[in-house]
């Protein structure tokens, strides 16, 4: 099995992790440091060796920040934890904050003064967060230093190693482009804005820009490295030897010099004393970088990672790639909800159980690589839980006349998916049906919607929130978030969400999930995965775009309140499951035939 399940945080380790972090600290006359969930570069996921955070405070979540001085401590999560975040943490020690609404730079303005000394690792901070850190600590008098070790390091006696999983060629019949093609064009881009190179830290982008894959983190595909991308071609991959065999050292070596990850320092440092200009991405580097071209007479040259734009417009081989990855996904997805069907009625299942059963159902289509992200079993009051983590301590039989939540993924090599169902376990009340109702409805207006080229995520956000508004609630995360092909199942830059302002362009592959969360009791939030593609109309004044759902599951009928669904968004459901059986029904044998008949049977 892929998840393991066994607990791995402890609300205990801040007493004693946190006191020999404060005496690593004491020997540099250091009065605070700030400790972010990151590695050096800068991706969601990080391996054993970065769960610095987890170690200090026990906080297992894919985001967060805490900050430690010599008398106080304090944790911050986004909405997605503001639950777990308390059931994981001591928070007598680490008082827990919003991340957005009550922000780091707010806690430095109110709990520092001109005797402090705060501390920041360079290689885990963005430039633009430093400079906001600056500007906080500038307002009280305290000093903000750029430390030279990260103190958890020192006080973490048993820190794993660095990964070393072997890297893989991607095929170019998948990728659609080659990592020769790809460079060229990214050459090119750094030569038209007078840079002599780009910085490449995030590993999804050199996995790209390579047509490399690897196996350096749970979850994505991936290996640990940095890459200089020169205006003349000659082009730098810093990355460990032990990753590559013959094969994979002879294709990176056609099209780059290849140099162990610690020769990064000096290859800057060397560019910085030829005034070189370094186009780097400061949203997403490490600041290090930043620091260290300037401080050695280089120069810095503000701008988006040069592969981000391309990776997040699909080309129609990945597409194509990707629509096929879902509809294989969409037999175990099929093969799921009808074992749920069966078994959650009799009351014996629990949340490890049912996602053991999932991931066995994926195992058995022989193209699983890997899960994209650990499965959300919630049940009941569990489903709450945004992103909850089931382990063998928060595991629960799931209970009967309630809403279970099952959030899955899986990286197959020829796509991403990411899907949430909501299932109704015998008869739930007329509240829970009314809010997977509401839910449903903003799924759908996202589903149905048609946009102009130009539109940002943060326009058609409020689409799926709108009736919970109505409703007098909302959620607290956002909405859709991108999805790489057989790379990160969270991509960057487009969302749909409250504050993005990026404009989805066609190609972007996108999460289509509102949700509504009852602390205590349940759960709700359903999930496709879409494609945004042209619209071909000829009459509309605007060039237009919608989105095309790629995801094929069954949507739970049962917990539906009919009577506040509108024919169009009836219509939508029946539509999309008739997609549904047409695509998977062929691939299901005569018992699982029947049991899709009647979940994707018209409203």
């Amino acid at each position: 099995m892929y998840q393991d399940y066994s607990k791995t945080t402890d609300p205990s380790c801040g007493r004693r992790n946190l006191a020999a972090l404060r005496r690593e600290m004491m020997k540099k006359n250091v009065t605070g440091f700030i400790i972010p969930r990151v590695d050096a570069h800068m991706g969601e996921n990080v391996a054993p060796v970065a769960e610095r955070l987890k170690w200090l405070t026990g906080f297992g979540g894919s985001a967060g920040m805490a900050i430690a001085t010599m008398d106080k401590a304090a944790i911050f999560v986004d909405g997605r934890y503001t639950i777990q975040v308390r059931q994981q943490v001591d928070i007598e020690r680490f008082i827990p904050h919003h991340l957005i609404d009550n922000p780091i730079t707010d806690w430095l303005e109110n709990n520092t003064s001109a005797d402090d000394i705060i501390a920041v690792d360079p290689w885990l901070h963005t430039s633009a967060q430093i400079q906001g850190f600056k500007k906080a600590v500038s307002k009280t008098g305290a000093a903000l230093i750029l430390t030279d070790r990260n103190f958890i390091d020192l006080a973490w006696k048993d820190q794993p190693d660095l990964p070393q999983g072997k890297v893989e060629i991607y095929p170019e019949s998948l990728a659609g482009v080659s990592a020769k093609d790809k460079l060229n064009a990214l050459a090119q881009k750094v030569k038209d804005v007078g840079a002599d190179a780009a910085l490449l830290s995030l590993s999804d982008s050199i996995a790209w820009a390579f047509n490399i894959r690897g196996s350096d983190i749970q979850r994505i595909p991936v290996a640990h490295s940095f890459a200089l991308i020169f205006a003349n071609g000659e082009h730098k991959i810093f990355i460990s030897a032990k990753k590559l065999n013959v094969e994979t050292h002879k294709y990176l070596s056609a099209l780059a010099e290849i140099y162990a990850p610690e020769d990064i320092e000096n290859e800057v440092k060397n560019l910085g004393k030829k005034s070189g200009k370094l186009l780097i991405d400061i949203q997403k580097s490490p600041h290090w970088f930043t620091q260290t071209i300037k401080s050695t007479g280089g120069s810095v040259i503000e701008g988006q990672d040069p592969t981000i734009m391309p990776k997040a417009r699909k080309n129609p081989v990945e597409l194509n790639a990707t629509r096929a990855a879902h509809i294989r996904d969409g037999v175990p997805m099929a093969q799921f909800l009808k074992w749920c069907d069966e078994q959650l009625a009799t009351g014996k299942i629990d949340e490890i159980a049912a996602a053991k059963k999932l991931e066995g159902f994926r195992v058995a289509t022989n193209h699983l690589k890997e899960i994209s992200f650990d499965t959300i079993s919630g049940a009941g009051e569990n489903g709450a839980i945004c992103h909850y983590h089931v382990d063998e301590d928060s595991n629960l039989t799931i209970p009967q006349n309630r809403l279970y939540l099952c959030d899955s993924g899986a990286q197959y090599l020829d796509g991403t998916t990411d899907i949430t169902r909501t299932i109704a376990v015998g008869e739930i009340d007329d509240e829970a049906k009314r809010n997977y109702t509401l839910v449903l409805k903003g799924m759908i207006a996202i589903s149905l919607t048609k946009f102009p080229i130009g539109t940002s995520g943060a326009q058609l956000d409020a689409l799926a929130r709108q009736f919970l508004w109505a409703d007098g609630k909302d959620y607290d995360h956002g909405t859709g978030h991108g999805v790489g092909v057989y790379l990160d199942v969270h991509e960057g830059p487009q969302r749909i969400a409250k504050i993005s302002t990026i404009p989805l362009e066609e190609g972007m592959i996108l999460s289509n999930e509102p949700g509504y969360y009852k602390e205590g009791e349940y759960g709700i939030r359903i999930e496709n995965l879409v494609i945004i593609c042209k619209d071909k109309r000829q009459n509309t004044e605007k060039p237009m775009y919608y989105f095309e759902t790629i995801t094929l599951a069954p949507i739970d009928k049962r917990p539906i309140d009919g009577s506040l669904m509108s024919p169009i968004e009836i219509n939508w459901l029946n539509q999309y499951h008739h997609d549904v059986w047409k695509k998977i029904s062929p691939q299901l044998n005569a018992e699982e035939k029947t049991w899709l008949k009647q979940a994707t049977a018209a409203l």
